[in-house]
């Protein structure tokens, strides 16, 4: 299973990278499969020097800011009214309430349906198949419904926690994962808000307690120097401190042995 970083910035695109987007592919059936993780703010246009955004097989929301979930409306006129209209609809995966959410953002002096977006509501601790893929939305929390995703394909893991604090569902969303996602937004000292975002610390933390194989940091916002989110999650990560880096494509091997 390959990670393709499409957007890492959080909380809105920065200037190095779009909001938050992840691509997912692996191959099955004789055919590449594509899963993307949300589509943030910015995220379509960098979408498209990865893969063709007619070719997805599914979309995966955690939660619906729109530094996670706003470019699915340009997917949509895409899909709609470019030169070569989908035919089938997109199977988006996202929490209760997505199809509304999305028409209210989509349209102008109504909300429009998003006409060819099949619309699945995630439900916590429950899986769903895409091809190759094996997909558990766990709850996690933040000020809105939120879902850390855990995807499975060819024995390979990897933990997506979205945007979230510390809580329960970190422990199953993270458990022995190949790769652990972990959004870092905030810092030790500086953000004090809780229920809103991990620190650095905290993600480190939270995956060493699942016992993750890699750590990768990610939603960095663009106002926080790289090296000191590096520097607090290395206080708990003995290994080494991954940044997530839009463009950047990683393979998520399983452990052997």
């Amino acid at each position: 299973m390959d990670l393709t970083i499409v957007g890492c910035t959080g909380s809105l695109a920065g200037p190095e990278s779009p909001a938050s987007s992840y691509l997912l592919t692996a191959e099955h059936g004789g055919r590449t499969w594509r899963l993307l993780l949300d589509l943030g703010s910015g995220a379509l246009g960098a979408l498209q020097r990865h893969t063709d955004p007619l070719s997805l097989d599914a979309v995966v929301l955690s939660h619906l800011h729109p530094d996670h979930c706003l470019d699915l409306t340009g997917l949509q006129v895409l899909r709609q009214h470019g030169p070569a209209p989908a035919e089938r609809d997109l199977p988006v995966h996202a929490p209760a309430g997505a199809a509304e959410r999305m028409a209210r953002a989509h349209g102008v002096l109504a909300p429009q349906p998003m006409t060819g977006m099949a619309f699945a509501d995630l439900v916590d601790a429950v899986p769903f198949v895409v091809g190759p893929f094996t997909v558990t939305p766990y709850e996690v929390l933040h000020p809105v419904p939120a879902y850390g995703l855990r995807v499975e394909a060819g024995g390979a893991v990897l933990g997506y926690t979205g945007d979230t604090d510390t809580c329960p569902g970190l422990e199953p969303l993270l458990r022995d994962a190949d790769l652990a996602l972990a959004e870092a937004s905030f810092l030790e000292g500086r953000d004090t808000d809780r229920g809103v975002h991990l620190t650095a610390r905290r993600a480190a933390e939270a995956a060493v307690a699942a016992g993750a194989r890699r750590l990768m940091l990610t939603h960095l916002s663009p106002w926080t120097p790289p090296d000191e989110v590096r520097a607090e999650a290395a206080q708990v990560w003995t290994g080494e401190v991954e940044l997530a880096v839009a463009g950047a494509v990683v393979e998520i091997a399983p452990a052997r042995g």
